[in-house]
């Protein structure tokens, strides 16, 4: 099971979308599951033969535990498929001897034998194993008749309305990830106005004879001009992750994105310090599309290096923002505001906006950060957008 996320442990299992002895390649959507942000498209990182599904509907899977077994290039999937699965998570201490003692291993009846023999009809079973209704305890409740498939969907309509709201669970979720961030990390804030004159006129000029679906965002310049500045800046760029940086060998940027129920997302725009003006506007309209239809996949949010919070559309105009672990710093910027300001030894009216830089100090420091804000509003000013 992949992590999605700082504020992650586990996800429940939705459903398989391949079988054994398929072939598959890097990137094949295989599986789907349920997270606090949504359902989530699992994809290969690697080509092969899909050998033995183990991950089953309904099971809540913890970060690292196994869920199917992959054969590679040159191995047999049939034996791999037969072969025993080692564990992933070390087994609990036995419990020490009393003097009533459960019966030994080889006798008790498992759940899931228990569960087979539950007195179920066809179709209610079928039902359950859908809806991840705890087909053994159901069937406890009720041993003088056979389970129907009303029982089902009433156990079902009462534990989802027992359960805790998605977004409460992801206010919940988001909460304990910034609760470790400010416990972890010895932040430090510093921040800049820049003047965006230049760049707007530019990009208006650019989008003027462009179709309106072709047309780039300023949002898409600013985020251009953070993962230049950040390739400039590699101490920011990366993950803090046991007691050591890493920085990374490119600028994967986290877009922090509000979602229409509540609560936030990160996905992720990869490698966007190579990419056009127009190749980042596809791909950041592509991820915010899929974050917002509830369809996003495990690579949109598997390995951002650095985040931007950009609350401009929103009318706030500064943004101090709390780092998302491991990442080692987070970018915030503020809406463009009409104000005065010194261009060229002349007081004019100006469009600006207030560009604010979060550091980890356990791998950099307040130069660190100027340098950062410096590097950004010169990548500002020299945008060409037809690059």
């Amino acid at each position: 099971m992949p992590s999605f996320g700082a504020d992650m442990d586990a996800a429940r299992f939705v459903q398989w979308q391949v079988k054994p002895g398929q072939a598959l390649k890097r990137g094949d959507v295989v599986a789907v599951v349920e997270t606090q942000k949504g359902a989530i498209d699992v994809e290969l990182w690697h080509d092969g033969t899909m050998a033995r599904l183990l991950a089953q509907p309904g099971q809540e899977i913890p970060v690292g535990d196994v869920l199917a077994v992959l054969a590679g290039e040159g191995e047999d999937w049939q034996q791999l498929a037969a072969a025993p699965v080692a564990a992933t998570v070390a087994a609990p201490p036995a419990a020490p001897p009393t003097q009533a003692q459960a019966p030994p291993a080889s006798t008790a009846p498992t759940a899931s034998v228990a569960a087979q023999h539950a007195r179920m009809s066809p179709a209610a079973r079928q039902r359950a194993q859908a809806l991840g209704v705890d087909i053994e305890a159901l069937a406890a409740q009720m041993p003088e008749r056979v389970v129907a498939l009303a029982d089902v969907e009433r156990a079902a309509t009462t534990a989802a309305a027992a359960a805790p709201s998605r977004s409460t669970a992801m206010r919940a979720a988001i909460g304990a990830a910034m609760t470790r961030s400010w416990r972890e990390i010895p932040h430090y804030h510093v921040g800049c106005e820049i003047v965006v004159e230049e760049p707007l006129r530019a990009l208006e000029a650019f989008n003027r004879d462009r179709p309106v679906n072709e047309r780039v965002l300023f949002a898409a310049v600013l985020l251009r001009a953070v993962a230049q500045a950040a390739s400039d800046t590699p101490t920011l760029n990366g993950r803090f992750e046991n007691g050591v940086f890493q920085p990374a060998d490119a600028v994967h940027l986290g877009v922090v994105t509000s979602l229409r129920g509540g609560g936030l997302v990160v996905p992720t725009v990869h490698d966007a310090h190579r990419l056009s003006l127009s190749e980042l506007m596809s791909q950041l309209r592509a991820v915010l599309e899929r974050a917002r239809n509830a369809q996003l996949r495990s690579s949109d949010l598997a390995d951002s290096t650095l985040s931007v919070s950009h609350l401009g559309d929103l009318g706030a105009e500064t943004v101090q923002g709390v780092i998302y672990p491991p990442q080692v710093a987070l970018v915030g910027l503020g809406r463009v505001v009409l104000r005065p300001a010194v261009v060229n030894g002349q007081v004019v009216a100006a469009r600006t906006l207030h560009a604010s830089l979060a550091g980890d100090h356990r791998v950099s420091d307040g130069l660190v950060g100027s340098r950062f804000l410096a590097a950004l509003t010169a990548r500002l000013k020299t945008l060409e957008p037809g690059s």
